[in-house]
């Protein structure tokens, strides 16, 4: 179940939206008395819910906005007490000093916005003993490791406990909290206005996660990255799921470079039995895999993982899709002869993306120049691939039958960013962006006034996608919902 919070700031407006989350399906929501005016006629909020309620109050040192003393605080819980809220929160250094008293169940929560203590055990032992109906337990997660530690204390629970971690480290755990048995989770009522860091919105955690759909047996897969929030896979591989009626459930998790090897012993814990691997990890992982299909050790990067109930296995789907984006617009292969073969194709980046391009071109006998930031990182993967490299500051002089951006410049948020001048650009020429958001790049701008053949990264994105999901399920991916929905995504209506 979902707990969507209502921070309004007028008795009014919180009465409204009750009713309009009521009407969307919501079966609880919680009323952030702290968020409204001082005069507060809680009888009349109460009076007509049009669903449950948990009445909360927080204070500043817990994340909250109330305004008065504390004894007007303790008094506006008791008096939700006393007016039969359906639930009212009380952090664990007032419960004692709040008798129960009537029909109201009693939450007790602790919130700890600076991270996650190592001591979490010891405090829900302290918190067990204050006469709660349930217990809450949220904290800030500043290692991924945090998500497991709370959801497995979840899960371990006698006495029930909500509990999840905050930020944009914990998202996940947000997530899948109803799968380690939390009452439930809490939501945002609308995405501009969450009230906790990290907080997703109800529309997103009812249409985008199916949260009420996950449970013990539900499978988890998810995109890890640094950052993660740009990821348009959630929307896809969620939406796929979802076509198919499969138990799945795809998160987004950001796992800072350091927290890697952790996490990846972590992920089978968490539930998760497949990766989509991306930004800055493509390289990193290889180390976390048992085994690799020969494309992942030619490359020297994985972008897929999946778990198979013993150890993780490598996958590359970016050098098939890229190829086959490349190629079909290109005309196809003829007899057996790829259309790259012999031409002059400049590489920008020798990434993870880079170096999946460069071994499909290379493979496909491309006449392959490459060229990275780190000029260092260009010449070993040249010196892996037998082809030539040049320094970034001369990518501007080679004359390219057929270019490719392997770089994140031009990527949302920094559209304004090219990696090559526009005159640099032959008319003849294949212009191929891996960056799929925004879909029309500078760089294809650029390439279509020089009158180039432009690819975007949007095919590229979805056939590698579509593999992915063949990795995942064992089904064909459906390519033609992917690109509807990623087409939405990046073209909202105005």
């Amino acid at each position: 179940m979902l707990c969507v919070t209502i921070a309004g700031d007028s008795l009014s407006q919180m009465t409204a939206k009750q009713r309009e989350l009521a009407r969307q399906g919501a079966r609880l929501v919680e009323l952030r008395l702290d968020y409204l005016p001082r005069e507060i006629d809680l009888r009349k909020l109460l009076d007509g819910r049009p669903c449950p309620v948990v009445v909360t109050c927080r204070r500043g040192c817990d994340g909250g906005r109330f305004r008065g003393g504390e004894a007007e605080r303790l008094a506006l819980l008791r008096m939700a007490i006393a007016l039969g809220a359906d639930y009212v929160d009380l952090e664990e250094d007032v419960a004692a000093g709040i008798p129960r008293s009537g029909q109201s169940r009693r939450i007790v929560s602790h919130h700890d916005f600076q991270g996650t203590p190592d001591d979490l055990e010891s405090i829900h032992r302290r918190m067990a003993g204050l006469d709660a109906d349930l217990l809450k337990i949220v904290t800030l997660a500043t290692h991924t490791h945090d998500n497991l530690r709370i959801l497995k204390l979840v899960r371990a629970a006698e006495i029930p406990t909500i509990g999840f971690c905050m930020g944009d480290i914990g998202t996940a755990s947000r997530i899948l909290a109803g799968r380690f048995g939390s009452p439930w989770s809490y939501a945002a009522d609308e995405p501009q206005n969450a009230v906790a860091p990290g907080q997703v919105s109800f529309q997103q955690m009812t249409e985008l996660y199916r949260y009420d759909a996950i449970g013990p047996q539900t499978e988890v897969y998810g995109v890890i990255a640094d950052p993660v929030g740009h990821s348009l896979s959630p929307l896809i591989h969620n939406a796929a799921f979802q076509l198919r009626g499969l138990d799945k459930v795809y998160v987004p998790l950001r796992v800072p470079p350091a927290d890697l090897p952790q996490f990846m012993d972590d992920a089978a814990e968490l539930g998760l039995r497949g990766l989509s691997v991306t930004i800055p990890h493509k390289e990193a992982i290889l180390p976390k895999l048992g085994q690799a299909e020969a494309a992942v050790g030619g490359i020297g990067a994985a972008n897929t993982a999946i778990y198979d109930g013993r150890q993780w296995l490598g996958y590359n789907t970016d050098y098939q899709a890229a190829m086959g984006s490349l190629e079909d617009a290109m005309g196809g292969p003829h007899d057996g002869v790829s259309p790259v073969k012999d031409r002059t194709a400049l590489v920008l980046g020798s990434g993870g993306v880079g170096k999946a391009i460069a071994y499909g071109l290379a493979l496909r006998q491309a006449r392959v120049v490459l060229c990275d930031g780190l000029n260092a990182r260009a010449e070993q993967l040249a010196g892996r691939l037998a082809c030539r490299w040049v320094p970034w500051d001369d990518r501007h002089t080679v004359a390219a039958d057929v270019v490719i951006n392997a770089t994140p410049l031009g990527m949302h948020p920094k559209v304004d960013q090219s990696p090559l001048d526009e005159t640099s650009l032959g008319a003849g020429a294949v212009v191929f962006d891996a960056v799929y958001n925004p879909e029309e790049t500078m760089l294809l701008r650029a390439a279509r006034r020089r009158g180039c053949k432009v690819v975007s990264g949007v095919d590229m994105f979805v056939r590698q996608a579509c593999l992915q999901f063949q990795l995942f399920t064992g089904q064909e991916g459906p390519a033609d919902l992917m690109r509807d929905v990623i087409q939405r995504s990046l073209n909202p209506p105005k």
